[in-house]
């Protein structure tokens, strides 16, 4: 019987053993998976770069030979030629140029998607932000007989267009849900006048979408031939895979379905390869060609800030920021609700800071004053939500602040890209917070890839080693190289400001952790694991476990470090009124049971360099953190542990915890609704999104605590740990 133990016990070890080897095969067929991918795109785009004969890391331009769905579009003889001026309409177009939008010379790939417009073809076109995208669609309208229908996404976006276009005497009307029935009727009759007073007509989605009387306008313009294009502006919101998805987008295809010989001109600043095959197909183009500009705007710095526990220090630390870095200039605070808006703004007034919120929800006639005011500098800053985003076209605006980070790379970018229109040097500062994820974790959960999205701009901010443009040009299929930075973002800039430290026995803690919450029937939310992990919490749970020497930051770090890495995984509960989150073993926990298994990531050596790193000079006094990023598995050996000292320890956990769980009153507050001038964090695919996260716990001391906000301390590495 003892002999059949002992097989019995090495059967199993064997078992466990072939399943970690598993677990091991099927990450790196994971990993070589993603690098082939990968390989293919580079070399592809290094073939596309040799043909243009422009460097990819520098290049500023670029334009696809193929549609996006990988069909041959054009060959690369014919598509220059569309860079020429010997067009019937080259002549009208140069002239209005410089009449009407005063312009002397078109910027990259301008000149080529306008004859190619001119000329009938469906484009796609990737554009950074603030690099003249409306002119494509503008200047064509100003050539042609008829008029452009625009369909785009924001009222607010419809207003600022047609406020620029009047500035340049170019007539252009809008139709939207607030339109007067007289002004409905006079542009719908318009439409169809040979004589119309307007060149472009500007709609929303959902217009398109509930609008018989407009469509069958549409259709009659277009038997006359006075349909000359269709733009859709912000195309990647037809995308449920892109990062704004709009339901009514996705029946945007009826305009090509119904109107076949009208060109369509797709916009986007943000749209990845996927996205745009997508497009194509939801639109009902065929075959478009994608002209992509460069991700990269040379002028603007990135930099990531940790937040730590104090409400209070962030708020003077972003006033700080304003009064001394940018003092008299132009910017926007972006926030995660519309109770952050007002509160926030609240908090920078009585710092003696003039700045206004802007929300959803506020009236539409107060949302139009703040927004002229701040395009006229009467108002410098503007605490805001996503609702004040797309078209935002000032140009000098020097900062655009997160204090609360993006859902996604795609939003971060183009909200951080309202900054430096004009071309001058401009700051983009994310503060971000282990509190944060989880907040909008719980948004975009309804979401079809909110969930990858969101990590992936987790992963961006933990980041200390990789050049910023670098991570961003992954994510757009871009080939980069970090030199290309000319250090303007903060992990260029203090490029050896960091070490690689080992994380496998902290990992092991807590896998332990919830082991043994998993066998106690207990759940663990985020607050919970760093508190038990931290030591605290129930005396009969201390004694169970092995708690950290690390500070908070630090142990937090390392928790999003193994969620990021599949060590951990998210898991939601869904009630009537909310959402709860917990944390659970991921499918890479099992690997760390082998004893060869080992991890390490990056860790910031230094705090306190932020103050000088921006491409703006900052004041001395400011103070700033960042750590962590890339989890290098099997990359290194254990290295030697030694304790932190006590007062690092008690620094640690002397840290207050405040309440934050939200009644449903308060959630109406939270989030700004979906209307069809409204963007929004969370998804607008489904009415009952929930709009908080609520961490249940055992008593008011265990309750999540608020944002972790800006630390004024110097955090020390892991690498001797």
């Amino acid at each position: 019987m003892d002999g059949n133990n002992d097989v019995q016990a090495e059967l199993d070890s064997v078992e466990a053993e072939l399943e970690l080897v598993e677990l091991q095969i099927t990450e790196l067929l994971q990993k070589q998976a993603e690098l082939t991918s990968r390989k293919d795109a580079l070399l592809q785009q290094l073939e596309e770069a040799c043909d243009t004969a422009q460097p990819s890391s520098s290049s500023s331009s670029s334009s696809s030979l193929k549609s996006s769905g990988g069909h041959s579009a054009m060959s690369k003889q014919e598509m220059q030629l569309y860079d020429g001026t010997d067009f019937p309409w080259s002549q009208a177009v140069e002239q209005h140029l410089k009449d009407l939008f005063h312009l002397s010379t078109f910027r990259p790939l301008q000149l080529r998607a306008i004859n190619l417009t001119l000329s009938g073809k469906d484009l796609f076109l990737v554009m950074p932000t603030g690099r003249g995208k409306s002119l494509c669609y503008q200047l064509p309208a100003v050539c042609s007989e008829g008029f452009t229908l625009v369909v785009t996404p924001l009222v607010s976006l419809m207003e600022d267009q047609i406020m620029s276009l009047k500035s340049v005497d170019v007539s252009a009307v809008m139709l939207n849900a607030s339109s007067s029935k007289e002004h409905a009727k006079m542009v719908l009759a318009g439409m169809t006048d040979v004589k119309a007073p307007f060149k472009l007509v500007y709609v929303t989605p959902e217009k398109i979408a509930k609008s018989k009387l407009l469509m069958s306008r549409l259709e009659k313009a277009y038997n006359a031939n006075l349909l000359n294009r269709i733009t859709v502006d912000e195309v990647h919101c037809c995308s449920q895979w892109g990062h704004d998805f709009r339901p009514d987008y996705k029946l945007l295809g009826i305009l090509k379905r119904q109107f076949p010989k009208v060109p369509l001109i797709g916009l986007t600043a943000t749209a990845t390869s996927n996205v745009l095959k997508d497009c194509e197909k939801i639109l009902c183009v065929p075959q478009p060609i994608t002209l992509t500009a460069s991700f990269d705007r040379t002028n603007l710095y990135y930099e990531v800030r940790i937040k730590e526990s104090d409400n209070d220090a962030i708020i003077s630390n972003i006033a700080s920021l304003i009064k001394n870095r940018y003092k008299d200039q132009s910017g926007v605070v972006y926030v995660f609700s519309q109770k952050d808006a007002e509160s926030v703004s609240s908090e920078l007034q009585k710092r003696d800071i003039v700045a206004y919120p802007y929300h959803g929800n506020m009236d539409p006639g107060a949302k139009s004053r703040v927004h002229r005011k701040w395009t006229s500098n009467k108002i410098r800053v503007i605490v805001a939500t996503v609702a004040f985003g797309m078209g935002i076209d000032k140009p000098d605006v020097r900062f655009v602040i997160h204090h609360t980070i993006s859902k996604s790379i795609e939003n971060y970018y183009q909200e951080s890209g309202r900054a430096g229109r004009d071309g001058h040097p401009a700051d983009c500062i994310v503060y971000f917070g282990f509190s944060d994820i989880f907040r909008i974790s719980t948004m975009v959960v309804m979401e079809n890839v909110g969930q990858q999205k969101l990590l992936k701009m987790v992963d961006y901010c933990q980041n200390v080693d990789r050049c910023r443009r670098s991570l961003m040009a992954v994510h757009f299929d871009e080939v980069w190289d970090d030199e290309g930075c000319n250090q303007m973002c903060d992990t260029c800039r203090h490029a050896k400001d960091h070490r690689t430290a080992d994380i496998t026995q902290h990992a092991r803690q807590v896998v332990q952790i919830l082991e043994l919450a998993a066998s106690m029937n207990e759940k663990l939310t985020p607050l919970k694991l760093v508190e038990a992990w931290m030591g605290k919490g129930p005396a009969k749970r201390r004694k169970m476990i092995q708690t950290t020497t690390l500070s908070r930051l630090q142990a937090e770090a390392v928790i999003v470090r193994l969620l990021l890495q599949g060590y951990l995984r998210e898991d939601f509960s869904f009630t009537p009124y909310t959402t709860y989150f917990y944390m659970k073993l991921g499918h890479k926990a099992a690997l760390l049971k082998n004893q060869s298994h080992t991890l390490s990531m990056e860790m910031g050596t230094q705090s306190g360099y932020a103050s000088d790193a921006s491409a703006v000079k900052a004041n001395k006094k400011e103070v700033d953190i960042t750590f962590d990023p890339i989890v290098m598995e099997n990359s290194c050996s254990p290295q030697p542990k030694h304790k932190l000292c006590k007062e690092q320890r008690n620094q640690s956990r002397k840290q207050e915890l405040k309440p934050v769980g939200q009644t449903e009153r308060e959630k109406q507050q939270l989030t700004d609704g979906h209307g069809e001038e409204e963007e929004t964090r969370g998804s607008i695919m489904t009415q009952h999104v929930i709009e908080e996260i609520h961490y249940p716990s055992e008593s008011k001391e265990e309750t999540l605590c608020g944002r972790r906000h800006c630390a004024q301390l110097s955090i020390p590495d892991l690498g001797h740990l």
